[in-house]
C-alpha cells in the first residue's frame, strides 16, 4: 500500500493533463460505470437544486461554500446566456434556502463569453452580480490559463467599482502573482490563493512543488499585512501551518480571513478546522461539464489519481 501511494505522488501533472486531454480517455471516464464514482465524490450534483442541497448540508456543519456552476470557453452568446441563466437559478435557489450568509458563488469568465470579447463577459458577470447582491452574498471571478489573466483582472476591477466585495483568484505558480498581490491587497478586497492547476509555459509560471509553495508564502505574506480578506486555498498541512503562523503574527483574528478546500478533498480537516474556529470555505461544483474540472483537480492533487485508478478498473 505504502509503495503504490508513492509511486501516485510522482505523476507528473503535465502527463495527467495530458492524458485526460486524449478523446479515448474521456470517452471512457465519461461512461456512467466510472463517471458516477467520479462525480459524487467530487461534485455536488447535477443540477442547482442538488448543489444546494448539499450546499444546506454543509452550512449545517459549520461550514461556508462557494458553488461553481461547471463549464469554459464559451464559444457562441447563447452558451454565455445559458451560464448566465444557470447563475442566476443557483441564486435564487440559494436564497430561498436562505443560505446566502455562508454561500457565495464563484465564476469563470470564459463561461460567460470572455473569449467571445471581455465586454460581454464584463456585462454578464455584472448580471450575476446584481442577483447576488439581491440575494445577500458575493461572487469571486475564478482564476483560468495566462492567456486571460489580464482580462480578468480587468473585469475585476471594472465590477468592483460597484461590487466593491466581488473577490478575484490569484494563483502562486505563475511568476507574476507576487506582483498582483501587491496591487490587489487593499482594503475591502477579497483575493483568494491556490496554487495553480493549469498548464503553462516554464517562463511564466514555477515548475516544482517547493517553487510553488514559496511563492504561496510569500504571497500570502502580502494579503495577511494588508487590510483586505485573504481567501487561501490549499490542502497542504505545512502551508495551512504556516498561514496560521502568519496570520497570529499580524495579528489577524479568526473570521479576518479563510482557507477554502475542495468538494471530496479532507472533509475531516475540514470540520477540524471549522471546529478550531476557522472560516472553512468549500468549493462546491456542479453541472453536466465535469470533465475538465476533474482533470484539474488529478493534477494538482496526484494522490487523487488512485480513486480515479479503481474507478477507472473495477467501476465501484
Amino acid at each position: 500500500m505504502a509503495g503504490r501511494r508513492a509511486s501516485v505522488r510522482v505523476v507528473p501533472r503535465s502527463l495527467i493533463l495530458t492524458v485526460a486531454g486524449n478523446p479515448t480517455v474521456r470517452r471512457l471516464v465519461a461512461t456512467p460505470s466510472v463517471s458516477r464514482h467520479l462525480v459524487s465524490r467530487f461534485v455536488a450534483g447535477v443540477s442547482a437544486e442538488q448543489a444546494v442541497a448539499v450546499a444546506a448540508t454543509l452550512v449545517a456543519e459549520g461550514l461556508a461554500v462557494s458553488l461553481d456552476h461547471l463549464g469554459e470557453g464559451a464559444v457562441a452568446e447563447v452558451d454565455a446566456e445559458s451560464a448566465v441563466r444557470a447563475y442566476l437559478d443557483l441564486l435564487a435557489c440559494l436564497s430561498a434556502r436562505d443560505l446566502t450568509d455562508r454561500a457565495e458563488v464563484s465564476v469563470k469568465l470564459s463561461a460567460v463569453g470572455q473569449r467571445l470579447e471581455e465586454a460581454l463577459a464584463l456585462r454578464n458577470a455584472s448580471r450575476i452580480c446584481a442577483a447576488a447582491e439581491q440575494a445577500g452574498t458575493t461572487v469571486t471571478l475564478d482564476a483560468e490559463d495566462h492567456t486571460l489573466t489580464d482580462s480578468t483582472l480587468r473585469v475585476h476591477a471594472e465590477l468592483r467599482r460597484r461590487w466593491p466585495r466581488t473577490g478575484a483568484v490569484l494563483q502562486a505558480y505563475l511568476h507574476r502573482t507576487l506582483e498582483d498581490c501587491r496591487a490587489l491587497a487593499v482594503e475591502g478586497a477579497r483575493v483568494r490563493l491556490c496554487k495553480g492547476a493549469y498548464a503553462e509555459p516554464p517562463e511564466l509560471a514555477f515548475r516544482t512543488s517547493h517553487e510553488v509553495a514559496r511563492s504561496f508564502v510569500r504571497c500570502a505574506n502580502i494579503l495577511l499585512a494588508e487590510g483586505g480578506y485573504p481567501m487561501f486555498a490549499t490542502h497542504d498541512p505545512r502551508l495551512i501551518d504556516i498561514v496560521a503562523e502568519r496570520a497570529r503574527w499580524y495579528g489577524r483574528p479568526p473570521g479576518s480571513f479563510e482557507y477554502q478546500m475542495l468538494y471530496g478533498v479532507r472533509p475531516a480537516e475540514q470540520r477540524r478546522l471549522a471546529a478550531a474556529g476557522d472560516t472553512i470555505r468549500v468549493y462546491l461544483p456542479y453541472g453536466s461539464d465535469w470533465y475538465s474540472y476533474l482533470t484539474r483537480r488529478l493534477a494538482e492533487r496526484p494522490r487523487n489519481v488512485a480513486f480515479f485508478l479503481r474507478a477507472l478498473v473495477s467501476g465501484d
